[in-house]
């Protein structure tokens, strides 16, 4: 009997009104619980349009998918698109209206069926995928990433493809909202590399994450916000009665309020 050839996939449909919508939701909600989204100074430069980009992340938070979003304004010119749990795209039906994409992660048909459906997808160069590649919440200094291997697959399939390792971190630093931190690594072209299989490329994909999340790591450690270009800027003070005090001396004082804990630390001395 000879082998059956599968249906072609169709992406799913996005409403082009509501990811306007959700994006701006997205951003107020970032910056309503973030003190900033912060870029990286060392981080590579984003991929130009004109060639199909597979964006792979590290998992450490809920968080992830909206830094996503807010990260994919950088990203201008393309028709973004995200794996999520095939659970929650079932439940969420309006999640592909956004562009995400429901994924099995606990079946080999599952796996396969990743492959295929973002083969399709990243078969329009105009297009970016994103995927959170090792399938749960993981501690960012955990070693190794353990990335699935459905990335490394997907890469063998699509020639031209663009792999974009990204790295993420949140952290508290000086205010008592956190920083969400982003370094994006160098590009990984496939056609650099033919011929690599599969399991190579996911190889290849884990060892670029990991040196981005490591790299992330130590200029999260400095502490340095010059270190890194401000994506989205959020809030900043305690709030509450002790700011509007600081905001009533610095107008008898004939002085701009500027509501960061580092401003109040210089008002100390």
């Amino acid at each position: 009997m000879g082998s059956r050839e599968l249906p072609a996939i169709a992406p799913p449909r996005r409403w082009h009104w509501l990811i306007w919508l959700f994006r701006r939701y997205a951003v107020r909600y970032v910056r309503k619980h973030f003190h900033a989204v912060r870029l990286s100074n060392t981080s590579a430069a984003l991929p130009a349009p004109g060639v199909p980009l597979l964006v792979v992340l590290n998992h450490p938070s809920w968080w992830d998918p909206m830094i996503g979003i807010v990260l994919s304004r950088a990203l201008a010119g393309r028709e973004h698109f995200a794996a999520i749990d095939a659970v929650a795209a079932q439940r969420y039906g309006f999640f592909k209206r956004l562009g995400f994409v429901g994924v099995d992660t606990k079946s080999l048909r599952g796996a396969a069926e990743f492959v295929r459906t973002g083969a399709a997808l990243l078969a329009e160069p105009r297009r970016a995928y994103w995927v959170t590649a090792q399938g749960r919440f993981t501690d960012v200094h955990k070693r190794p990433l353990a990335l699935q291997s459905g990335v490394g697959h997907l890469a063998a399939r699509v020639p031209n493809l663009v792999v974009l390792p990204v790295a993420l971190e949140y952290t508290f630093w000086t205010e008592r909202t956190p920083e969400a931190l982003v370094r994006v690594g160098e590009p990984l072209r496939v056609a650099d590399h033919p011929g690599l299989s599969g399991k190579e490329w996911a190889a290849r994909v884990e060892a670029a994450l990991t040196a981005n999340l490591d790299a992330l790591n130590a200029e999260t450690m400095r502490r340095d916000p010059a270190a890194f270009a401000t994506l989205l800027a959020g809030k900043s003070g305690v709030g509450g009665v002790y700011d509007q005090w600081r905001r009533f001396k610095a107008w008898v004082r004939g002085r701009k309020f500027d509501p960061s804990h580092d401003a109040a630390t210089r008002e100390a001395k």
